[in-house]
């Protein structure tokens, strides 16, 4: 009873939510009335797209993810997945919830369905926040590569001082990595802290600083990668990319 008045109250406050944003980090706190344990879930917004990645809190092992572009209209909240690692089916098809919300709160319900709530985490910003997607990488030889987005990609989303990046195929559903965790991006100095990665959880605490640069809205990055290779990159703004291509 004190669940669903709850969610009654905080449907109440919908009418407002137009007016606030979802930008920013969020963590799943309860599944279905119940406190979620066993499993850490972040959720990150930004730019009209969310991603969010699990991993068991015993051992760092991935569970899944998902990610793509969202609207809200009213109380009614429809995500369109790019992605989605535990149900590949539902890829490019329509999910929808109502939706109810507080600045420092979210709660999903799908009708017939589950019910998750979701707690701020932050809404910090930073001259890298944003959903990003790579659009130039060097080769061995350090010549710049360009790469032209399409149905395969990799993407990096960075809000409220989390970040994800994901590599998959829309188009064939096919899912092929994702890693995050907190970050820091000040005087040209990122740096990431791993807080899961699907390929290989032993990774998991590692830190790994790059220098990065933006200019005319694209992010340079160098450094080395977690497997100590040195990579040079360009990502470009995700819509921006995505409309230079049409």
């Amino acid at each position: 009873m004190k669940y669903i008045l709850s969610f009654t109250l905080l449907l109440f406050y919908a009418i407002t939510l137009q007016a606030q944003k979802l930008d920013g980090s969020w963590k799943l706190t309860h599944k279905n009335g119940k406190t979620v344990h066993d499993t850490e879930y972040i959720r990150i917004y930004q730019d009209g797209y969310f991603t969010f990645g699990g991993k068991k809190t015993a051992d760092n092992s991935f569970t899944d993810a998902g990610g793509g572009p969202y609207t809200i209209e009213g109380d009614q909240y429809t995500e369109i997945p790019d992605f989605y690692t535990a149900a590949p089916e539902k890829t490019g098809k329509k999910q929808q919830y109502f939706i109810a919300a507080t600045k420092q709160q979210i709660v999903l319900k799908q009708a017939g369905g589950h019910t998750e709530t979701w707690t701020r985490i932050s809404e910090e910003k930073d001259q890298l926040t944003g959903n990003w997607v790579i659009t130039g990488r060097a080769d061995p030889e350090g010549k710049m590569n360009e790469m032209t987005p399409g149905d395969r990609r990799t993407i990096k989303i960075l809000s409220g001082g989390r970040f994800q990046w994901v590599a998959f195929n829309s188009a064939t559903k096919k899912f092929h990595g994702t890693g995050g965790g907190t970050y820091t991006a000040e005087d040209g100095k990122y740096t990431e802290h791993i807080t899961f990665f699907s390929r290989d959880k032993d990774r998991v605490g590692a830190s790994l600083g790059f220098h990065y640069d933006v200019r005319d809205g694209k992010w340079y990055h160098r450094g080395k990668s977690s497997a100590g290779k040195p990579i040079s990159e360009i990502w470009s703004g995700y819509k921006d990319a995505y409309q230079a291509k049409k």
